[in-house]
């Protein structure tokens, strides 16, 4: 099973290339969850009403499982998939791209739009930092309130990222660990007693 994937570090935005009068812009977005593509979709749209063509691909999950490609009026194939090739050529996912296009006066034809497209969404994640992220899991921890140093040397031992820490008679850690190590954790905590835990 994989347990991490290639994505983009940061938001590219506003590369320009010119082809004929037209002028398109390329935008690359890194994606935490698939909310944030209406998101930027949205946000694009709104910085650019007067564009005349807003196209975009995406891939997400991690193996790219969800993805979509949108050619917003162009004709069809000229714009969304090109652009979703281009996240294919990088071998990146959970990554928007958006093509906005103001018209020139001049038509490029289907070949034209191919090329120009895809040379767009190439110079948008040419530009960015293509980065290897692990998945992760969250983790919920119940134990007494004396075995907390215990709890936290394990957690510190996995690279255990704590969210949240609620004492009571009964303590609760809520942390956030690599999905790879999954398995070795639980079996060092079904070794301590008086412990509960399930992932979320």
């Amino acid at each position: 099973m994989e347990f991490s994937f290639n994505t983009i570090k940061s938001a590219i935005e506003n590369v320009l290339l010119k082809e004929k009068g037209s002028k398109f812009l390329s935008f690359a977005f890194p994606l935490n969850d698939e909310n944030d593509i209406k998101k930027y979709l949205y946000k694009i749209r709104e910085e650019h009403p007067k564009a005349t063509h807003h196209c975009y691909a995406f891939r997400y999950g991690i193996n790219g499982e969800n993805y979509r490609a949108n050619d917003d009026g162009e004709p069809s194939g000229s714009a969304g998939l090109p652009i979703y090739n281009q996240l294919l050529a990088h071998e990146i996912t959970n990554v928007l791209v958006i093509v906005v296009r103001y018209y020139g006066g001049t038509k490029l034809g289907v070949s034209g739009l191919v090329k120009t497209y895809k040379e767009s969404a190439k110079l948008a994640l040419d530009e960015a930092e293509i980065i290897t992220k692990e998945l992760e899991s969250d983790l919920e921890i119940h134990f007494e309130f004396h075995q907390q140093n215990q709890i936290f040397t394990l957690l510190n031992k996995f690279d255990g990222k704590i969210m949240d820490f609620l004492t009571d008679e009964k303590c609760t850690i809520k942390a956030r660990i690599k999905t790879s190590l999954k398995e070795n954790i639980s079996e060092q905590l079904s070794e301590m007693q008086h412990i509960s835990f399930e992932f979320l």
